[in-house]
Parts: structure tokens; sequence; C-alpha cells
């Protein structure tokens, strides 16, 4: 003992007392555990410069209490103590789900202590003797590691929210979709999510890839998008000289998808020869890179989306019925909004809330009038004609009523617009809000928009002479 104290009461040794930027923890507190009164006067002479709140113990029994009455962020413990160990303690708050951070010191190192430490998520193991620079290094490391923490919970909350409120709904066939989802998305089975065009089909994949725990990628594909010649090498990737114009080897939508989610949107798009590949990847779980003789296995779950009846498909004969089957092991449905027309108001209330705030512009009040209107209306277009609707009226300041009569092509009531006039209010206001950001700089406003001068001062010629 009394060599450890001789190098810690070291005025030379303590670095703490001559820093010219002390650190500075003082919203947090700190436990002190140790048998030696000397490393416990040391420790809390020196810590309480920087902590909040410093507690000292010498035993297990009277750290527990002090524990049970402060919520502390740090423990420093040694590890040999009279009766119950530091490990062993550590060990007991970790499984009533404790997660504070936790420092440990001792004397008598050995691997097998050090293994047990790290067991129990110590931060750091330090040996005695130490020098209080080596415990205010550890120190700021322990923190600044549980501050990252906190923030990537924070940020995971965020995350959740966020697509927790894309998935608005308090209507009972929502709830449901909501739970389903919830329910599948751990398992690595395939979904094939149903619905009308903007129904929300991506945003349910995104859903159950972020609940999924997947660490890897979510890989969205339009497959309508992608033309039949070169859907192979999309998906799986070719050699060099695999082909014409293969001038290097490339990785395909499944590689990047490796441990993630691929979302195959619009699947009923997909063409039969493509169709055979993708049911042998599911079946097989490998792949072979166009060109290449090599099969490489892949871990990918699939999630897969259509507008189209896949079932009145296969009996046409334009989709594989073993490969339908495959896929629709889980099928989940999203509702047109005509079917829960109660969830318009949370709908635009978050619409207006978000898209405002992207755009720059006040968000506007919705009357009752106003969703009594859009009750009315079928919305063909789902809950993505809803957010170019609300869109539009941040844009040019109108009422619902007014686009969604534009929208539906009807004959323009007083005081509306048609879809023209729209077009064009809406190109007028962007282009002066360019203007304003350049501080009326012509040059530099036609270089943002991409048009000529030329071009821009004959519309703003044009709205001056109106």
């Amino acid at each position: 003992m009394s060599s450890t104290l001789e190098v810690i009461d070291n005025p030379e040794s303590q670095a703490i007392e001559s820093n010219e930027k002390p650190l500075s923890f003082k919203r947090n507190s700190v436990l002190i555990l140790d048998d030696e009164q000397g490393i416990r006067n040391f420790l809390q002479k020196g810590l309480e410069k920087v902590f909040g709140l410093v507690e000292v113990a010498e035993d297990v029994e009277e750290a527990e209490a002090l524990r049970q009455r402060c919520n502390f962020d740090l423990i420093i413990s040694d590890i040999r103590l009279p009766g119950k160990s530091g490990v062993d303690w550590v060990t007991e708050i970790r499984s009533q789900g404790s997660t504070t951070s936790v420092i440990f010191i001792t004397a008598h190192a050995s691997l097998e202590t050090a293994i047990a430490a790290l067991r129990v998520g110590a931060s750091d193991f330090i040996m005695k003797p130490f020098r209080m620079d080596q415990m205010m290094a550890s120190i700021e490391s322990c923190m600044a590691h549980q501050q990252m923490q906190r923030e990537n919970i924070v940020l995971k909350r965020q995350v959740d929210q966020l697509y927790d409120s894309g998935m608005i709904g308090d209507c009972d066939t929502m709830k449901s979709v909501c739970e389903v989802i919830k329910r599948i998305a751990p398992m690595p089975t395939t979904v094939l999510i149903g619905g009308e065009s903007g129904t929300g089909k991506e945003l349910a994949a995104r859903a159950l890839h972020r609940w999924s725990g997947r660490k890897g990628s979510f890989v969205p594909v339009n497959c309508g998008a992608i033309t039949e010649e070169l859907m192979e090498s999309e998906f799986f990737g070719h050699t060099k000289g695999a082909f014409t114009g293969a001038q290097k080897t490339r990785e395909g939508l499944f590689t990047y998808a490796n441990n993630g989610t691929l979302f195959l949107d619009e699947i009923g798009e997909m063409p039969m020869s493509m169709q055979v590949h993708l049911l042998r990847v599911l079946e097989e779980k490998v792949i072979r890179p166009v060109g290449s003789n090599r099969q490489i296995p892949v871990d990918v779950r699939i999630i897969a989306a259509s507008n189209r009846d896949l079932e009145e498909e296969v009996e046409k004969g334009n989709f594989r019925q073993d490969l339908y089957y495959r896929l629709n092991v889980v099928n989940v449905r999203m509702p047109p909004l005509r079917e829960r027309m109660d969830d318009i108001p949370a709908l635009v209330q978050h619409f207006s809330q978000t898209l405002s705030s992207d755009l720059g512009v006040d968000a506007q009040t919705i009357s009752g009038e106003d969703l009594h209107q859009m009750r009315d209306y079928h919305w063909p277009g789902n809950i993505r004609e809803l957010r170019n609707v609300i869109e539009r009226c941040l844009l040019l300041n109108l009422k619902p009523g007014q686009c969604i009569s534009a929208e539906a092509g009807e004959s323009s009531p007083a005081g509306s617009v048609n879809n023209s006039a729209l077009l064009e209010d809406i190109e007028k206001n962007h282009i002066l809000k360019v203007l304003e950001s350049e501080d009326g700089n012509k040059s530099a406003a036609a270089r943002i928009l991409g048009v000529s001068r030329k071009t821009l001062e004959r519309k703003v010629k044009a709205w001056n002479e109106l």
C-alpha cells in the first residue's frame, strides 16, 4: 500500500493540478470504491475539481447503499475488496440493468482478472500505482464514449420516430398493418407488399428493414426501370469482359444488400428470364456474377411489392407461379387512402409541418371545411397525391379545395386556378426565391436555375409587365 501511495502522491504526477484547461464534468457524478483510505482521499480530492458529485465507499455494502440513492455516471472500483470483489459487485448491478460506466483499478493484475473485468463491460482497467493524468485520460475517454452512446440512443429514437411518423394512422386498418410489420420484421422470411400506387409500399418496406435489426443496407430497386438485357448484371454483377461494354468488374445489387434488405418494387414488371434467376437465389442463397463460374453466398432479405394483382398475372402467364408462392410467404396490403379517411387530419398535419420546414414557408392552418372537402375527394393517387396537394398549397398559399379541384381537372371555382396556372406560379415563386437568395444577381441565379441569363431576364420582364 505504501508503494502505491508513494507514486500517487508525487506532486509531479498530479497532472490535473497543472492542466491549463482542466476537464469539467460538473453535471456528472462519480462513485469511488476502494478499501485503501489514501486512494479514496486522493481520487476524491482530484475528482471534486471536475465532477459535480463525488462519493466514496470502502466496501461493496457501502457502495451499494450510495448507488441506491444516486444513479452515478461513473464508478471507479478496486477489484480486490474485503468480502465481495469489485467484479462480482459490478456483475450483480449489470444483471439488474445498470449501464453505468466502470473503471477498474488493481494492484494485482492477471490475465484472468483482466478478462473478468472486460466481461462485465468495464470501460478501462488501470494498474496500481497510477498517476492522476492516467486516470484523467481514462475518465475522459470513458465519458466521451458514454456521450456518444447517449447521442446514438437519441439518434435511434429520432430515426424510429421518423419511420413511425411515416406510418401515420389511427384507423383499425393501419394499426393492423403496423402490428404485422413489427411482428414479422425480425424474421428472415420474404414479404410481399401489395396496394395501389402511392399507398406507401416502400415506406412499409423501409420500416420492415429498420425494425429487422439487419446490419446491412436497405437497397430499393424499381424492376420496371431496368432493361431486360441489363437486369441480370444489375442484380448479380459481372466480371470484366463478360459482355460488350463490361470494361471492369462490377458488383450487383445483391452484393450491396448483403446482410441487409433488397426491396424489389414493381416486381410484376420483372421479365420471365429474370424471375428464374431470382427464384434460384431465393432457394440456394447464392449468386453468380455474369461471366463468372464462381458462386457467391449472400444473406439478403427480399421484400417485393406490386400494384398489380400477381395472382391474376400468374393466371395470365405473366408471372411464375413458383416465384409468386416463394415471395408471398407473408402478404402485407397497404390500404388506399379512401379506406382510411379518418387518418387525413393526422396526415395533413404531418405533411404540413415537415414540408413547411423543408420549403422554408409558414405552415398553414387547415380549417374544418378544408378537411371536409378533403374527405369528400376520392384520392386516386392516395397518400402521394395528398402530399403533393399539401406541398402545392404551401407553395402557392392556396386552400386545399382549390388544389383538389385542379388535381381532379374540374372546372375551377372562383378564386381557384387550373393546372397550367399552378405550374406557372410554382416556377415563378421558385425563380423569385432564388433571385432573392442571390440578392437580385441574375447571372448567379441563372447558374443555379440552369438557364441562360437571357431566358431569366425574359421571364422576369414578362412578370413585371403583368
